[in-house]
């Protein structure tokens, strides 16, 4: 979602003029909260998940599907409840980047340390699913928790139909029509146009075709008609072209954020978790088709990193630099580049802003979180209102997470906001969005139970940052739950030996060797299972867990499918695919249809989940901790 603020937003000439003023009190701006709260102790847990839902529309008659652009007029009616009594609402709805989404979290309280919390996860986000449904009971629409659409950018693909103007809006697309962007937040439209207008063009999206047997050699379209003539220009043969931030930040996701005790275990978790998140992208992939077309990548990860990569040519080491300040390896939207806890396993070279480097330290900062913070201000504000230039350094942070939330990274270390009660927390960001709230509830319940295990066995992930990025690189490959190798540590738990200085301390392993073990290896699911087994957690509790667990082992190992192994195969032997990898609209609308139906529980899917099945009752919702109350 991001920062939301509220206020007329300037033009990217304008917002450049700011960008230093920005920058310097956005650093002041953490530097005051870094010496209010560093000392900060005694936090209890707190979690809670984010789940980003696609609106669609059935055509029974045309047998077609289309995301609807009703976002903004649901949104209000979703959000009375929480209006009407802040601080005792089940849900919270806001908007995210397109007109056909909108993102659910859990209501007035966070899910906290008491066990009992893991049988709310899964009841929520059916509530959540169910509020929708009521909203649009009387429509042709329903919400449906899938991180792509199939046909995303083709012509007709929304409900109301809008034809893209290239020549006249804010992302200059020649797919992507302006409408389909939220319109009731200037936010959204703001960030399309500075980052085109901050790079010097349009975006530049190529993400390779799947070649199947009708696949033509080379895969060249022919592209709707290009007044700026960039299409041509950038299109790559047997690549599927996309030119602007719609295609990524109109996908959806499934995020956990999580408080920690204090800052050192809030570092700590970011670094330990950043190397989990190649192994839970690939784990819930749920993105084999882009434009209308089978594609050789089953995640949106390195889409959506094209999608709002606002580098000019100076800063992607095109030209030499004279106008801009770094030469910057990766868009805003990618893995960390710098652990924050240990600098140990830091290998590559990490940019940063001196200026704000050299405040921080001189306020008390250690380097390496200073190095972070400085590494966040590389990038400039690209959405800023005229309200809010002028702002309090001790008591406003709106600069620094104007920043901070446009830096869109694998894991985020957020602070405290001034004056709240809120601890300094990490939000866990990889994740693609699953159809059943049962798997989505599975994938929230490991993580969190992960972070307990990390703490309580004081696990070690580190490897390289290099080796990091690669794991996310392979990561977002067809199939790489089950056909890639990611780098991985060997001795993760504690160990009294001395290791020889020789030995390799990571090596390249399955995700079925990560998650369920191998031998001479602890896997993560044996080691949450070791953990759940040594606290004293209730037998029903126990059971929801171990479901979750269950569904994560069995598709790390192969025996489930994931979303985009499962949404290929529907593809591949739907009667009306031709082997050319072309997602029809009648394959298209066959597969929302069953997706909609899986997702609601009228279609068993044992592919997907075998014969695990939920246990939590939906008035779980509003089971209360006594711990947590």
């Amino acid at each position: 979602m991001g920062l939301l603020t509220e206020g007329k937003p300037l033009s990217w000439a304008d917002t450049k003029k700011h960008a230093d003023h920005v920058h310097r009190v956005g650093a002041q701006q953490f530097l005051a909260i870094y010496e209010r709260l560093k000392d900060r102790k005694g936090d209890t847990l707190k979690w809670g998940d984010e789940i980003e839902y696609m609106l669609v529309t059935l055509s029974e008659r045309d047998k077609t599907a289309r995301l609807a652009l009703v976002g903004p007029n649901i949104l209000k009616a979703l959000q009375e409840p929480e209006h009407a009594d802040p601080d005792h609402h089940t849900s919270k709805w806001r908007p995210e980047y397109a007109s056909y989404m909108i993102e659910g979290t859990p209501g007035s309280s966070p899910y906290g340390g008491c066990f009992l919390n893991f049988n709310l996860v899964e009841a929520n986000m059916k509530l959540r699913r169910q509020q929708l449904q009521e909203i649009l009971k009387d429509s042709p629409y329903f919400p449906l928790s899938i991180s792509v659409f199939p046909r995303s950018g083709c012509p007709h693909f929304t409900e109301p139909h809008y034809d893209p103007k290239p020549s006249s809006s804010v992302s200059h697309s020649i797919f992507f029509p302006d409408e389909a962007i939220w319109t009731t937040h200037p936010r959204y439209k703001t960030l399309t146009r500075n980052i085109r207008e901050r790079r010097g063009e349009k975006v530049v999206i190529n993400v390779p075709v799947f070649k199947d047997e009708a696949t033509p050699t080379p895969f060249v379209e022919v592209l709707p008609a290009d007044p700026d003539g960039e299409a041509q220009r950038n299109a790559l043969p047997d690549h599927i072209y996309m030119d602007c931030m719609g295609f990524g930040m109109g996908c959806c996701c499934l995020q956990v954020t999580f408080q920690a005790c204090d800052i050192g275990e809030a570092r700590f978790l970011y670094d330990q978790l950043a190397v989990i998140c190649p192994i839970m992208l690939a784990l819930s992939a749920a993105s084999p088709a882009f434009r209308g077309y089978l594609s050789e990548i089953d995640c949106r990860w390195d889409v959506i990193s094209a999608s709002v990569d606002d580098r000019t040519e100076e800063e992607r080491g095109l030209k030499p630099l004279s106008k801009d300040k770094f030469v910057i390896p990766k868009s805003r939207y990618d893995t960390i580049d710098c652990y924050i806890a240990s600098p140990k396993y830091n290998d590559c070279p990490v940019v940063y802003d001196d200026a704000a480097f050299k405040l921080l330290r001189d306020g008390g900062i250690d380097e390496l979180l200073a190095q972070h913070i400085a590494h966040l201000f590389i990038r400039d504000p690209v959405s800023l209102f005229s309200e809010k230039v002028e702002q309090d350094v001790s008591n406003d942070s709106d600069h620094f997470e104007n920043i901070q939330s446009t830096n869109w990274q694998s894991m985020r270390f957020k602070p405290p906001p001034p004056n709240s009660p809120i601890g300094w927390r990490v939000e866990f960001r990889p994740m693609e969005l699953q159809m059943t709230d049962f798997e989505n509830a599975a994938f929230v319940a490991f993580v969190v139970l992960l972070t307990r295990t990390i703490l309580s066995f004081k696990l070690n992930f580190y490897i390289p940052i290099s080796k990091m990025q690669e794991n996310m690189k392979r990561a977002t490959h067809r199939d790489a739950v089950n056909s890639e190798q990611f780098f991985f540590r060997q001795q993760i738990l504690p160990s009294t030996e001395d290791s020889s200085a020789d030995q390799q301390e990571y090596e390249p392993m399955s995700i079925d060797a990560i998650i369920n073990g191998k031998e001479g290896f602890h896997g993560l699911v044996p080691l949450v299972r070791m953990y759940v087994d040594s606290i004293n957690m209730d037998v029903d509790t126990r059971c929801t867990v171990l479901r979750y667990l269950s569904l994560i082992s069995r598709k790390a190992s192969g025996e489930l499918l994931t979303t985009a192994s499962w949404m290929r195969r529907f593809i591949c032997s739907h009667p009306d695919y031709k082997k050319d990898s072309v997602v029809s609209e009648i394959i298209t609308y066959d597969l929302i249809r069953t997706a909609r139906d899986v997702s609601e529980g009228r279609t068993p899917c044992p592919e997907l989940t075998g014969t695990l099945m939920s246990k939590t009752p939906p008035e779980y919702h509003v089971l209360i901790c006594p711990t947590d109350n």
